[in-house]
């Protein structure tokens, strides 16, 4: 969550990565699509250019790093085995200053890939085949296709997609999930069905060997993405990271991985560029950063806003650049912030108006109180979605210099209660508490005689899991062995 003031995060299209993990055959139309592959038109370029700057917004902006020039230079090569007409300056490719493992494209030749995805990359041949995977969506117009779909039915219950059991329907409530977990850009970033994911395997695959690249690529990607699936899913409520959105709706990780194997079997190519890579990638910001704030345990702590709190057990936070989502099992919220005047009771009124839009949200009598100093108050709508009846509740913090923070809360009626612990957890952070909350970044490290995997992994940056996340980040088995002189990646502050 940035210092600046902005609009409520467009959560849900970080829940439409095109990595979404799914199974089934090898899909037969790859080889058409690559015929078939015309040129971006002006109207895509367009529809893309539109919504680009909310993505990066939301998205944590484009991360300006050494890094940044290598990630575009990949992945335009990729996109010129596309066949589609100047793909090499079409396409706009982005690395996001994100701490969520994904990569999503949209219309117009826009592909991203976030920093932490990129973290857990062992070679250039698995950039690469990320981001062909994506150019494979934008080629197909896979895009396109789910906007049509979407729009022929309700695309309210994508707030489903970042978590929530609580479904929104038509009318109010419909309205409240648009202006709370976003819409906007999510028409172009909804999550593909399964054919269209086999689909952009294939192209990536294909794409990968006519660059010269190892097939084998992208399987060996996939693979680390289901090992940190399952190490996501282990830590929820010890990291409070939620699964990665990419993950979200996966039966079985492993056959994907098997498929996507087992195409790359008919298609030539070796380079891997693993050295370049791996020298490119030292350095690297690691989770969250700090100026957005940072995730730790339970807590949520934010060094430039100066404020801290803790959520629920059993609920999962994300942090986006205007706005933290916590999520559970029935019941999720927002901390955001917007302008004040310094009247708390007008600040909430417009917070409820922001969450309504059109549809006035009655609420009951606002309630003043002190939270470890803060000045505070809070109050509870409800509306009726789906025949369930929901509690609204926006409760405000007032800071110093002016500035006001808020929880807007959703849970089914009579249970608001859930959240009144996080409610009365926000506090001022301390100087010392404050430079005691340091980056974590991506070194690389040369593997010593008598270096092991125990070993190297006890110097990860983590409580909890350290071996699992080594071999995680390094696309190891669990029976691998080190070799001196070799290079593996660790995570330090």
């Amino acid at each position: 969550m940035a210092r600046r003031t902005r609009h409520l995060a467009i959560m849900a299209a970080a829940g439409a990565s095109a990595l979404v993990l799914s199974s089934g055959g090898i899909a037969p139309r790859a080889e058409a699509l690559v015929a078939q592959a015309q040129s971006i038109t002006a109207a895509e370029k367009k529809q893309g250019s539109e919504v680009h700057p909310k993505l990066l917004e939301e998205f944590g902006g484009a991360y300006q790093v050494p890094q940044t020039a290598y990630v575009v230079q990949v992945g335009k090569g990729i996109a010129v085995q596309s066949g589609l007409g100047n793909a090499r300056d079409d396409f706009t490719v982005t690395l996001l200053n994100s701490p969520v493992n994904n990569a999503f494209a949209i219309p117009g030749g826009y592909v991203y890939v976030t920093r932490q995805l990129m973290a857990l990359m062992n070679d250039e041949a698995e950039l690469a085949g990320v981001l062909g995977h994506e150019v494979g969506h934008v080629a197909a117009r896979h895009s396109e296709k789910r906007q049509k779909a979407a729009q022929r039915n309700s695309i309210i219950g994508l707030l489903g997609q970042i978590g929530a059991a609580v479904l929104l329907g038509d009318g109010a409530a419909g309205q409240l999930g648009q202006q709370v977990f976003g819409t906007g850009s999510q028409l172009l970033t909804l999550k593909y069905s399964r054919k269209q994911e086999e689909e952009a395997d294939d192209l990536g695959v294909r794409y990968l060997s006519t660059a010269g690249y190892d097939p084998q690529a992208l399987s060996s990607m996939l693979a680390s993405l289901a090992a940190q699936q399952a190490i996501d899913a282990r830590a929820q409520g010890g990291d409070a990271r939620s699964v990665p959105a990419w993950a979200s709706t996966h039966p079985d990780p492993a056959r994907r991985v098997s498929r996507a194997a087992t195409n790359a079997r008919k298609f030539g190519g070796t380079n891997r560029n693993r050295d370049v890579f791996l020298t490119r990638l030292d350095g690297l910001l690691y989770g969250d950063d700090p100026k957005q704030g940072m995730v730790q345990g339970r807590e949520f702590l934010h060094p430039e806003l100066g404020l801290k709190f803790a959520v629920p057990a059993g609920y999962a936070m994300q942090n986006g650049t205007s706005a933290v989502t916590i999520s559970g099992q029935s019941a999720q919220a927002q901390f955001t912030t917007a302008a004040y005047s310094g009247d708390l009771a007008r600040y909430i009124d417009q917070a409820f108006a922001s969450v309504g839009g059109n549809t006035r949200i009655n609420y009951d009598q606002i309630r003043r109180t002190t939270v470890n100093g803060l000045p505070a108050a809070y109050a509870t709508g409800r509306v009726t979605a789906n025949r369930q009846v929901l509690d609204v509740t926006v409760f405000a913090y007032a800071f110093a210099n002016n500035r006001a923070y808020h929880f807007v809360a959703l849970a089914p009626a009579g249970q608001s209660g859930v959240f009144t612990p996080m409610y009365q957890s926000v506090q001022r952070l301390n100087g010392v508490e404050a430079a005691q909350i340091k980056p974590k970044r991506v070194r690389i490290v040369t593997v010593q005689r008598g270096d092991t995997i125990q070993r190297l992994a006890s110097r990860m940056a983590f409580d909890d899991l350290k071996t699992e996340r080594f071999i995680a980040l390094n696309g190891l088995a669990a029976n691998s062995t080190l070799n001196p002189g070799q290079k593996v990646k660790i995570v330090t502050f």
